[in-house]
């Protein structure tokens, strides 16, 4: 379920009251000209609900500027475009793939869709080269994780029901001496592969598999997705592989914890993830809004504490664990003083959302407007 105050947004003709309602901020929409906004929002019909609200949250106006730190597909870009032509987009991915899409778009919109290739850890430099400066971007999203775009593709290597090479690098060949997941599972001791599973699959099983891929690459080594599917799959107790469901209760691949946490070792996400945020406060102006939405809790906490003003400067010395009640009630005191979020409880799709974009079943929406 949506928080109280989305639960009646999911149809696909969303009245303006009803966007008013949504985001909790009447003051901020009584103008005409955002009258005008949310009623464009009515348009996207083939947008899901956690989009068009990210949009609704980011409030923009003609001839701002927004990052979109995670272009993919241009899914988010385009919304934004189609509801505010006059605005700026910056088109960030570290995926060559998506740049491309994004030069094409920038050629449909002419000056207003700014290609970025690079890693959010990248950002600071790409935005000097551009003479970009600190403080001057009006609205940021992230939208983290693998995007649709790389798990349709075989060849990539995230996709456990496509049989493909084991690769999962995000940034393509850019860096041809960067590790994939091929070399991971084939080269690091079974007592690393545990630790990896347990830190970034929060795999239960994770010393289990881990002795079972051991076993497996003495045989062969391990090379192609769906091999790797299956040395998992057999590690396993049937009871425990048939046992797995997704948010749709629907049988969940046992191998699942184990993609996600080869893929997120990979590519650094969560040291890249916490870059992004950093990067987002720094290029955000004061009044600058930033919505992010991510699909694992890993993610979704660090994004969390991120906003609440946690240090998260080590993260290697940082678990993702749920609080203490000692330390959370400590830390409670002490609101961030540069982030005021803009809903009260994280936002999730609708059972109804879901069915209908059954990948977006575990996304959340955190939006916070910069002091």
């Amino acid at each position: 379920m949506l928080t109280p105050k989305l639960a009646n947004v999911s149809s696909r003709t969303t009245s303006n009251a009803d966007w008013m309602r949504v985001t909790g901020h009447w003051a901020d929409h009584s103008d005409a000209a955002d009258m005008l906004l949310l009623k464009k929002a009515e348009l996207l019909s083939s947008t899901t609900v956690i989009r068009r609200i990210m949009i609704s949250y980011m409030s923009v106006r003609s001839n701002q500027v927004v990052l979109d730190m995670t272009f993919g597909g241009g899914g988010h870009t385009k919304a934004i475009l189609n509801m505010v032509p006059e605005v700026t987009v910056l088109a960030l991915d570290r995926d060559p793939t998506a740049i491309s899409l994004a030069e094409q778009l920038a050629k449909e919109h002419s000056g207003r869709v700014k290609p970025l290739l690079g890693r959010f850890s990248e950002l600071e430099t790409l935005l000097s080269n551009m003479n970009i400066k600190p403080g001057s971007v009006d609205a940021v999203l992230l939208d983290a994780g693998c995007s649709s775009m790389q798990m349709d593709e075989a060849e990539r290597g995230f996709s456990i029901s496509k049989d493909g090479p084991l690769d999962m690098r995000m940034d393509g060949e850019r860096y041809p001496d960067m590790p994939c997941a091929a070399d991971v599972v084939n080269t690091l001791d079974q007592q690393a592969l545990a630790s990896i599973l347990t830190a970034y699959g929060e795999e239960r099983h994770s010393r289990k598999i881990a002795s079972a891929i051991v076993e497996a690459r003495r045989v062969n080594p391990l090379t192609r997705t769906q091999q790797l599917a299956s040395v998992v799959a057999g590690s396993l107790p049937a009871a425990v592989a048939y046992a797995r469901k997704d948010r749709l209760h629907r049988p969940a691949h046992v191998a699942t914890k184990t993609f996600q946490a080869l893929r997120i070792f990979v590519n650094d996400e969560l040291n890249e993830l916490h870059a992004g945020l950093r990067a987002a406060q720094e290029v955000l102006r004061p009044g600058g809004r930033l919505c992010v939405i991510t699909f694992h809790s890993l993610e979704d906490r660090l994004v969390k504490r991120f906003l609440q003003g946690d240090d998260l400067s080590n993260l290697d010395q940082y678990h993702f664990s749920p609080r203490k009640q000692g330390i959370w009630k400590e830390k409670q005191a002490s609101k961030s003083v540069i982030w005021l979020p803009l809903q009260r409880k994280v936002i999730t799709p609708e059972k109804d959302d879901v069915k209908e974009n059954p990948r977006g079943r575990s996304a959340k929406l955190r939006a916070a407007l910069r002091r």
